[in-house]
């Protein structure tokens, strides 16, 4: 029996041993990183910066295509005033992502990081789309009807936005729709924080049940 419990005190020490060495433990910042779920705001970082690209990437694509050597003046100026548009919201969507980040930062949940986490991203998003569609639907479709009249959906194709394509009526359609797209996700959102804090406030509910059982034994 004692040589049992010796060899178990070994493997103890073996194993304690084992994890204070470097080789095994090298990687413990990294785990307690996403463990911790810190790693949700990787998310918000990621889109920000995605922000910050898109301009670009629109502007290549309508300079790539070629379509500038075949239109006319006022579409080129339609073209550019509408970049400075898609500009402004891109730079609108950067700061929700950026002042958003603080969220799971900021969360109060240790129970259900996931959860909670994947709920404030998701509400971003939605408040995110929204804005960008409220903002390019309403200034690119002004633009498009001042310079262009009856062919404002050209526009729109132009600078790959054809699923904007609503005419002269996206001025009004865009807040809309975005303004709903914002509602419906933070509706979604609230869904998912509200099971996790069911789930958890049940749980201490039944340990403080279960402690005041214990107590009056």
């Amino acid at each position: 029996m004692s040589d049992v419990g010796t060899g178990g005190s070994k493997l103890k020490a073996n194993l304690d041993k084992m994890d204070r060495n470097p080789f095994f433990i090298f990687s413990k910042p990294y785990l307690n990183f996403i463990g911790e779920g810190k790693i949700f705001g990787f998310v918000y970082f990621i889109l920000a910066a995605v922000n910050l690209v898109i301009p670009f990437a629109v502007i290549y694509m309508t300079i790539d295509s070629g379509i500038f050597r075949y239109l006319g003046a006022k579409y080129i100026f339609a073209i550019i005033l509408s970049w400075l548009i898609i500009a402004f919201a891109s730079w609108i969507g950067f700061q929700v992502w950026w002042n958003r980040r603080t969220r799971i930062m900021n969360s109060s949940s240790t129970e259900f990081i996931a959860t909670t986490s994947f709920s404030e991203i998701f509400q971003t998003f939605g408040e995110w789309l929204g804005t960008m569609f409220g903002i390019i639907g309403a200034g690119v479709g002004l633009i498009s009807l001042i310079f262009l009249g009856n062919e404002a959906n050209s526009l729109f194709g132009f600078i790959g936005l054809d699923f904007m394509s609503f005419g002269p009526m996206v001025i009004f359609i865009g807040p809309i729709i975005g303004f709903f797209i914002i509602i419906v996700f933070r509706f979604l959102a609230e869904q998912l924080r509200l099971y996790a804090t069911l789930v958890n406030n049940t749980k201490d509910i039944a340990e403080n049940l279960k402690n005041n059982a214990n107590g009056t034994e």
